[in-house]
C-alpha cells in the first residue's frame, strides 16, 4: 500500500504562524502534527510516501527525509486547485491501494481495518453535533456509503467526514477524478468527495468507518483545543522548578526556564523558552520565547518571541516582541 499526503495548502486559518511554518510542522502537545498522524500507521504494510507538497516544500521535504524511514516521494501542487487536483498529481506514481491522509487533524482509529475487509474502499468518520460545518457522510443499512453531503441544513447524517481514506480499486479513483476535473469546478475547487461519490454511483463500495477521536489542528483555536486533548491522554511532560506552581497536564522540554511562575493547565513550552513572573494557562509556546509579567489564557506564540507585562489571549508568530505600558 502507498500514502497519499496532500499537505499543499497555505494553512491560513493559522497565520500568521504558517507564515514560516508549513501547517503540518506546527507543533501540538510537543510534536509536530505530522508526526502524531503518522504514528497511526504503525501495523500498516506501507511501501512509499508519496507528499503533494506546496507551500515552504524545502521544509516539509528535509523534515520527512530525516524523520521517516519509509521511502518517500515529494510532488509540487503549483496550482491550488483542490483536493481532487492534489491527489491527481500521484497518480503517475501509484501501483498500489493508496491511503490518503490529510494532515491538520489528529485521529484515533483502527487502520488494521484495511486488512480485514474487501471492500473498494474505507472513508472514516465521526459523530459530530455541529454537522453544519462539515462534510458529511450519509450511509446504508450495512455501513456503506450512499453520498456526501456538504455543511447540510437538515441532518442528513451527523458522521463528520475526518479526510481519512483507504482506496483499494484505485483505477475508479482515477477515473472519478477524470469526471471531476472534466466538469467545472465546486465552489471553486475540484473536491475528492466529488470524485468518491461518482465511484458509488458506478458500481463500488466504500465502506464507513468511525474514529475514537478525531482533534482538528487546522485553525488557532482548535489547535489549542487539540494541545489540551493531546496532553490529557498522555502526552504530558513535567518538570517541577522551586517555587513554581504546575497544574498538570503541561508538556515542557528540557532547557527552559521559568520562576515564580503558574503553569498550566494546558500548556507547551519549547527548549529554550524562558517564563519570570508569569502565569500561563492553555498555551502553546515556541522555542526561545521570553515571557515576563505576563498572564496569558488562550495563547499561540511562536518562537524567538518577546513578551512582557501582557494580559490577555494572544497570538505572535516568529520574532515578535510585545511590551504592555502602563
Amino acid at each position: 500500500m502507498q500514502l497519499i499526503i496532500p499537505l499543499a495548502g497555505k494553512g491560513t486559518r493559522l497565520r500568521p504562524h504558517t507564515h514560516l511554518t508549513p501547517k503540518p510542522l506546527l507543533k501540538v502537545a510537543g510534536r509536530p502534527v505530522m508526526d502524531w498522524v503518522m504514528d497511526r500507521l504503525d501495523g500498516l504494510d506501507v511501501s512509499e510516501l508519496i507528499f503533494v507538497t506546496g507551500h515552504l516544500k524545502e521544509q516539509v521535504e528535509a523534515y520527512a527525509r530525516a524523520r521517516y524511514k519509509i521511502p518517500s516521494r515529494f510532488i509540487e501542487q503549483k496550482v491550488q486547485d483542490g483536493t481532487a487536483g492534489a491527489v491527481n498529481l500521484a497518480r503517475p506514481f501509484v501501483h498500489e491501494p493508496v491511503l490518503i491522509v490529510f494532515v491538520d487533524t489528529v485521529f484515533e482509529a483502527d487502520l488494521t481495518l484495511i486488512n480485514r475487509t474487501d471492500a473498494d474502499g474505507i472513508i472514516w468518520a465521526k459523530e459530530v453535533e455541529d454537522y453544519q460545518r462539515f462534510g458529511v457522510v450519509v450511509t446504508d443499512d450495512d455501513g456503506y456509503m450512499t453520498k456526501i453531503v456538504e455543511k447540510p441544513d437538515t441532518p442528513v447524517s451527523k458522521l463528520a467526514n475526518i479526510g481519512l481514506y483507504y482506496i483499494r480499486a484505485v483505477d475508479s479513483l482515477w477515473e472519478g477524478i477524470d469526471h471531476v476535473l472534466a466538469r467545472p469546478k465546486n465552489k471553486g475547487e475540484y473536491f475528492l468527495t466529488d470524485a468518491f461519490q461518482w465511484m458509488i454511483e458506478h458500481g463500488r463500495r466504500i465502506l464507513t468507518a468511525e474514529v475514537g477521536g478525531w482533534y482538528d489542528c487546522g485553525a488557532l483555536g482548535t489547535l489549542l483545543e487539540t494541545n489540551a486533548t493531546l496532553l490529557e491522554k498522555g502526552a504530558a511532560r513535567r518538570v517541577e522548578y522551586p517555587g513554581v506552581k504546575i497544574h498538570d497536564p503541561v508538556y515542557i522540554e528540557d532547557g527552559v526556564s521559568i520562576e515564580r511562575s503558574e503553569i498550566g493547565p494546558n500548556v507547551s513550552l519549547e527548549q529554550g523558552t524562558r517564563v519570570t513572573d508569569s502565569s500561563l494557562r492553555n498555551a502553546i509556546i515556541g522555542r526561545d520565547a521570553v515571557l515576563t509579567r505576563t498572564t496569558l489564557d488562550g495563547a499561540l506564540l511562536g518562537n524567538n518571541v518577546a513578551v512582557e507585562g501582557f494580559r490577555g489571549s494572544m497570538t505572535l508568530g516568529d520574532h515578535s516582541e510585545v511590551t504592555a505600558k502602563g
